[in-house]
């Protein structure tokens, strides 16, 4: 038993492809929205829009695309079509949610911290169930979406912690960046990209693989490196 003085002071879970595993919808939605305009979206073009921000993907969909319509059409067009898929289906990734209760019943602070719009975080904790976690951020409650640190230093104050002693999972390698510039610990649990470790990032395989106790030895480890 770890005491909470050596623990993180709260722990922020990434949404798409970390806590839910909403990949493979984005990929039917990408599909679905370019294919009206005669493209063939790949894997490949996926890999270059993990992680969004999603005004990226609307204008890589738009020059895709042929420039037809504009970049903002294909943002929203986007996100209106994921909203409709993640309030009908919202897979989650394995131990997700089952590490985010353990933390909350040892009194661990988190929240759900997300590149994607708010119409789309609450699709998907409609399904979860809002209770999850006691806030998230979404895309519209900041200036700056992931990469950039914002969403993270935002819940680092809204928490009342320090960030430098916080825990951040990411999945991207655009949320690995926005964990890593606000100076938080992170672990990386990839999907579709590699991951290099360093004195404050640690890679895995699957939040199956995490705990409560776990978490504590990293923390240990952490700061015995550093």
């Amino acid at each position: 038993m770890f005491a909470m003085s050596k623990f993180f002071e709260a722990v922020f879970f990434d949404m798409d492809g970390l806590m839910v595993d909403s990949e493979p919808e984005w990929l039917l939605s990408e599909t679905e929205v370019t294919a009206a305009y005669g493209y063939e979206w790949l894997e490949t073009d996926q890999i270059a829009c993990l992680g969004g921000p999603l005004s990226k993907v609307g204008q890589y969909m738009y020059d895709k695309c042929g420039q037809q319509e504009s970049p903002q059409f294909f943002t929203q067009t986007l996100i209106d079509t994921q909203v409709a898929r993640m309030r009908g289906n919202t897979p989650t990734m394995p131990g997700a949610v089952e590490l985010v209760r353990e933390l909350q019943a040892r009194d661990v602070k988190t929240a759900l911290v997300s590149a994607s719009p708010r119409n789309i975080v609450n699709a998907v904790l409609e399904n979860l169930g809002h209770e999850l976690f006691p806030f998230s951020i979404s895309s519209d409650d900041v200036v700056h979406t992931k990469p950039h640190p914002e969403g993270y230093l935002k819940a680092a104050s809204i928490s009342g912690s320090d960030i430098s002693n916080c825990l951040i999972f990411e999945d991207s390698l655009t949320g690995m960046n926005a964990a890593i510039a606000s100076g938080a610990y992170l672990i990386g649990v990839p999907h579709l990209v590699s991951m290099e470790e360093s004195d404050r990032v640690r890679v895995i395989k699957s939040l199956e693989q995490m705990s409560f106790s776990k978490l504590g030895e990293l923390r240990s480890n952490f700061a015995a490196a550093i």
